[in-house]
């Protein structure tokens, strides 16, 4: 009998698309590590993010609430101070709950200002860090401008970790891990994509990826159970450039096709017309980009997988395996020149449909190891997955967390069909294209319900839906957003996304079962409502009032 796991290691990797791993059907980028892990547990093919950009979907992530519920809906827009998150309700049960690497979360500093929340106290240092205990926050991207950096180069361990090593500079960020050198000793920027088949100025060794993957390990060496660890990869995002020997694995004979036509560009509904001919979307669409930066992108994946065999190689040794759950995922894809694009900010399933799969050493899941599920999932699901391993009741704080537990699909006792669509929103309204497009600040907003067969996104702003027909066409080639014929379905998918929007999702106060004690609970405390005598309520309720006799007040004077 396998013990039930009483740790679970959870991995997200920043921009990995779904299809660049040989278990999900890449021909040519082969991660055996990963695909080992898949053989051992469950591999999902429809998981779906609440949001295709990295904040957002994260915030979803760690609140189990979508995009709507918990506000946070761009990056750098903070989650609300008083948002429950994945360590609240993981510490209530007993587990702790752990960072290693990018969160992307920005503190509400007003919120807890307002309410009185000293950063530097536990609890301020957990509402500042998206619930989570840090080990080590790393969110990558020291990026600096002529209004100064993104991020401090000096506030971060990982830049003072290189300049132990030697690497030189104001921001080693960037003149080595993301960036290569020639000759001269010229940098050759990362940030520039002509230069992402250069190798980075780093000791692979000492790059992002292995360096997270040893402060995990670090983390677990002195970490007493239970707990949950992110392991939150920065890698494969953007700056595309990787370390030898990484960076000459793969050439343009391993670039797929691009997935575009002439006539999707040409007949582009507005808004997405507007996102394929953005800066990013232009650059994208140009062949010499994509043979530029896809093999650098294979190869910042590969060592990925590399870096998961090292992990699941030292917790078979430590014997840690037997009980610890891994999960294995992203927050979103990328484009990579697919449909006239690049990064991720739009809802075809190169953006929004991630790897998930989950590892579950107990012998509950023994019916499930190594097998494919098909069902509809969201990020979101993962939160009471979590919960439900620590210990806890998902149905218990079912008025907070929106998500389901994917435990019955791992154990084999799933009754019925998980989700019957899935929900992913994007808020465009701090960027440029909101202005390109004309509208404002309540409109740059977009929806996506999309079921087994259909696809249906909505745009505020006045503008017509868009529909992909999902089983006869995969690749999301064909908007019917206007077609007559299919006027019925887009009302249906409509009446989908409405269902959704009408849900209960702020009553985060009081649960389930509270608001049926209080059905009755006033007239049990005496409150007494509608009746005429004594006789039209029961005794029990009116006993204190019945048979009382009071002094009899004269008159003044």
């Amino acid at each position: 009998m396998k013990p039930k796991p009483k740790n679970i290691l959870f991995v997200m990797f920043d921009q990995l698309r779904w299809d660049y791993l040989s278990c999900y059907g890449h021909p040519h980028l082969k991660t055996p590590n990963i695909d080992r892990l898949a053989s051992r547990g469950v591999r999902f093919t429809r998981a779906y993010v609440q949001s295709p950009i990295c904040g957002p979907s994260r915030m979803s992530t760690y609140t189990g609430r979508y995009v709507h519920s918990h506000g946070a809906s761009w990056n750098g827009i903070p989650l609300k101070v008083g948002e429950m998150t994945m360590g609240d309700h993981l510490r209530a049960a007993g587990m702790g709950c752990w960072l290693v690497g990018k969160t992307h979360m920005r503190a509400d500093a007003e919120g807890m200002r307002r309410l009185g929340l000293d950063p530097d106290s536990i609890i301020g240092a957990r509402v500042a860090e998206c619930g989570f205990d840090v080990f080590e926050r790393d969110d990558g991207m020291v990026a600096i401008g002529p209004d100064g950096p993104l991020e401090n180069p000096d506030d971060h361990r990982y830049s003072h970790y290189l300049r132990e090593r030697g690497y030189a500079g104001d921001n080693p960020w960037h003149d080595h891990a993301n960036s290569g050198v020639d000759a001269a000793g010229n940098v050759l920027s990362g940030w520039f994509m002509k230069n992402a088949a250069e190798a980075a100025n780093i000791e692979e060794p000492d790059s992002e990826t292995p360096y997270l993957t040893r402060r995990a390990m670090e983390f677990i060496e002195q970490a007493s159970a239970p707990w949950l660890c992110h392991l939150s990869y920065i890698k494969p995002h953007w700056p595309y450039i990787v370390p030898a020997p990484y960076h000459t694995m793969y050439d343009t004979s391993h670039i797929k096709p691009a997935v575009r036509t002439n006539e999707e560009f040409d007949n582009a509904h507005p808004v997405l017309k507007a996102f394929m001919t953005s800066p990013v979307g232009k650059a994208f669409s140009r062949d010499e980009v994509r043979e530029a930066v896809i093999p650098a992108y294979m190869g910042l994946i590969k060592q990925c997988d590399d870096q998961i065999g090292l992990l699941l190689e030292w917790l078979d040794q430590t014997g840690r395996m037997d009980d610890t759950m891994i999960v294995l995922t992203s927050d979103h894809g990328d484009f990579l020149g697919d449909h006239w694009m690049g990064e991720k900010t739009f809802f075809h399933d190169t953006s929004v449909k991630i790897p998930l799969i989950i590892f579950d050493p107990s012998s509950d899941a023994d019916a499930t190891r190594g097998t494919v599920c098909d069902e509809l999932v969201e990020s979101i699901d993962l939160l009471p997955t979590f919960l439900e391993i620590a210990g806890g009741d998902p149905q218990a704080v079912g008025h907070i967390v929106e998500g389901k537990s994917l435990v019955p699909i791992l154990h084999g006792r799933a009754d019925g069909a998980h989700r019957d669509r899935v929900i992913c929103e994007y808020d465009y309204a701090a960027t440029p294209i909101a202005e390109r497009l004309g509208v404002g600040a309540r409109e740059a907003v977009i929806f996506m319900v999309a079921d087994r067969r259909y696809k249906l996104i909505h745009c505020e702003g006045g503008f017509r839906p868009i529909l992909f027909d999902l089983e006869a066409d995969p690749d999301e080639l064909h908007d019917l957003g206007d077609s007559e014929q299919h006027a019925a379905i887009i009302e249906e998918m409509y009446e989908r996304l409405f269902a959704w929007t009408r849900r209960i999702s702020q009553r985060t106060t009081r649960s389930e079962a509270q608001l049926q004690e209080m059905r009755t609970a006033i007239r049990r405390r005496g409150v007494v409502l509608g009746a005429y005598d004594e006789n039209d309520m029961p005794l029990e309720l009116t006993v204190h009032y019945r048979n009382r006799k009071a002094a009899i007040r004269k008159p003044a004077g």
